[in-house]
C-alpha cells in the first residue's frame, strides 16, 4: 500500500521500469576540460598514480564520487576513490600496501604513508538473490560489472561522474553536471527502493543537502518521512560513522535542523532527542558545534571524544545532579552519570572504545579544575586530555553554565609562567557570581536545650 501510494503521488517509474532505463544509458556524455572547468592541480598525485598504474596494466580507472563533485565546484577535495573494472584481489597484487575490506560490497585500500585511497570494483545490477534482511536492507553484494552498471547502482546523480586523470575528461550518466548547476540533489532509480536497500542514503541525502546547500529534489525527498524508522534496523556502527561525517562536515548545525525537518532525527539515537529537544542544553550544543563548524573550515582537525563529549553533556549534568541529590559524592556521582550515559548510547550508537573512554577523561576533569590549589594544578596540565577538557571548561563558561572567572584563571594559568603561575595559585579565587567573598559563614550554634524546648 505505502509503495503504490508513494508511486502514484509521485509518478515514479516501477522498479523494472527504472532498471531497463537504466540499463539502457549505456554511453555516458563525455566533457572535456573547457567543458568541465576541473582544474588538474586539485588532484591529488596518489590518486592519479592509481589511476595510472591500473591503466598501465590494462584496467579502466577513474576518480569518482564526492571527489568529482567537488572538483566540478573548484574545491579541493578531502578524499579520492578510485573506481576500476579490476577485481579486489587484481588491484591488491599491483600495490604495496593494499588491503580488502568488507563485507557488504569488497573494496581495496591502498595506502600511501598516512594517504588513503579507496578503489572499489564496478559493480553490476542489484542481484534479488543477494541476502537481505526482513526489511529489504541488502546484506551482502558482491556482484561486479560495467561502468554504465556501476553508475546506475550509485546513490545520486552528482556522485556518480567519473573523471580520468590522464585524459581529463569526466563521464556523466546521469545528469550529475546539470544537476550540480541546478543545485539539485536527486536520487537515482526509485527512491522508496534505494532507501530501503540502504536507509543510510536517507542520513546521507540529508548531509549532502546542508552541506552543499542544495535543494532536495521534490521525488527524493518524499519518501523519507514514510521510510525513517528503517534507520533502526541500521548497524550501529554505520550510523555512528554517518552521523560523525555528518557533524564534522562543517555545517554541523544545519545538518541536524534537517534531520529533525526530516524526521529522521526521532529514534535514530537518543542523542539526537536531547540534542535538539532539550532547552536546557541549547545555547552550550550550539556553541559547540559553532566551534566545530570553524575549526573544519579552517582546516583545523576536529576530535571526534571532543565532539561527543560535548552533545552528551547535558545528559551527564542531569544525572551527576541526580545521584548527588540521591546522597553519592561528587566524583563517584559523575562517573557513574558518564557509565549510565554511554551505556544507553551502545545500543543505537556504536562509539568506539578509545573514544568512549577519551569522553570519560574530559568529564571527569571538569570538577578539578574548580581545585586551584597546591599541587592540583600543575598535575592538571601534565594530562594528555588537558587541553581538550579545558576547551570544553571555556564552552561551560561561555553558555553561562558555569562562572566564566574559571575559564579566565586557567587561561592565565596555562599561557602564564612560572612567576605567574605561582601567583595565581596564591591569590584568592573570586567567589562565584550572586555569592559573598569576604564571609565564610560560622557554623551555626546550637540553642539551649532549654529555649529549645519552648519553641
Amino acid at each position: 500500500m505505502i509503495k503504490k501510494f508513494i508511486r502514484k503521488i509521485l509518478g515514479v517509474k516501477s522498479a523494472p521500469e527504472a532498471a531497463a532505463a537504466a540499463v539502457s544509458n549505456r554511453k555516458p556524455t563525455v566533457l572535456s576540460t573547457k567543458e568541465h572547468g576541473i582544474n588538474p592541480q586539485l588532484v591529488s598525485a596518489n590518486a592519479i598514480r592509481v589511476t595510472q598504474t591500473l591503466q598501465d596494466n590494462g584496467f579502466k580507472a577513474f576518480i569518482v564520487g564526492g571527489a568529482v563533485r567537488d572538483l566540478l565546484t573548484g574545491v579541493k577535495p578531502k578524499d579520492f576513490d578510485i573506481a576500476t573494472n579490476a577485481t579486489p584481489e587484481q588491484v591488491k597484487r599491483l600495490f604495496r600496501r593494499a588491503f580488502i575490506i568488507g563485507r557488504r560490497f569488497q573494496i581495496v585500500h591502498v595506502m600511501f604513508g598516512q594517504d588513503l585511497l579507496e578503489v572499489t570494483t564496478f559493480r553490476g545490477p542489484s542481484n534479488d538473490a543477494a541476502p537481505k534482511d526482513e526489511h529489504g536492507r541488502v546484506l551482502r553484494d558482491n556482484t561486479f560489472g560495467e561502468q554504465h552498471e556501476d553508475a546506475a547502482r550509485r546513490d545520486f546523480t552528482i556522485n556518480a561522474m567519473y573523471y580520468d586523470p590522464a585524459s581529463q575528461t569526466v563521464l556523466d550518466y546521469h545528469g550529475g553536471v546539470k544537476d550540480i548547476r541546478k543545485k539539485v540533489l536527486r536520487i537515482i532509480g526509485v527512491p522508496e527502493t534505494r532507501y530501503r536497500e540502504d536507509p543510510v542514503r536517507m542520513l546521507r541525502v540529508v548531509r549532502f543537502a546542508a552541506k552543499l546547500q542544495f535543494t532536495i529534489d521534490p521525488a527524493t525527498q518524499a519518501p523519507i518521512a514514510v521510510m525513517a524508522p528503517l534507520i533502526n534496523n541500521v548497524p550501529a556502527a554505520r550510523v555512528f560513522d554517518e552521523m560523525l561525517k555528518l557533524l564534522t562536515s562543517g555545517h554541523a548545525m544545519a545538518c541536524l535542523q534537517a534531520l529533525r525537518k526530516e524526521g529522521l532525527h526521532h529514534g535514530l539515537m537518543p542523542l539526537l532527542d536531547v540534542v535538539l529537544e532539550q532547552p536546557m542544553g541549547e545555547k552550550f550544543i550550539t556553541l559547540a558545534l559553532a566551534n566545530t563548524d570553524e575549526r573544519i573550515q579552517q582546516g583545523k582537525r576536529v576530535s571526534p571524544s571532543f565532539l561527543f563529549a560535548s552533545l552528551l553533556w547535558h545528559q551527564v549534568l542531569e544525572k551527576w545532579e541526580a545521584y548527588k541529590a540521591a546522597g553519592e559524592f561528587p566524583i563517584p556521582a559523575l562517573h557513574l552519570a558518564a557509565d549510565d550515559v554511554l551505556n544507553t548510547q551502545t545500543d543505537a550508537l556504536a562509539i568506539q572504545r578509545k573514544i568512549g573512554a577519551d569522553m570519560r577523561d574530559i568529564w571527569a576533569m571538569q570538577p578539578r579544575f574548580e581545585k586551584r590549589v597546591g599541587k592540583t594544578p600543575y598535575k592538571m596540565l601534565e594530562h594528555q586530555r588537558m587541553r581538550a577538557a579545558y576547551d570544553f571548561l571555556l564552552l561551560r563558561c561561555a553558555s553561562g553554565e558555569i562562572d566564566a572567572e574559571i575559564g579566565e584563571w586557567w587561561t592565565a594559568f596555562i599561557n602564564g609562567d612560572a612567576d605567574e603561575r605561582e601567583r595565581l595559585i596564591n591569590s584568592k579565587p573570586k567567589a562565584p557570581a550572586g555569592t559573598s567573598a569576604a564571609k565564610k559563614r560560622k557554623p551555626r550554634r546550637r540553642a539551649p536545650r532549654k529555649a529549645a524546648a519552648q519553641e
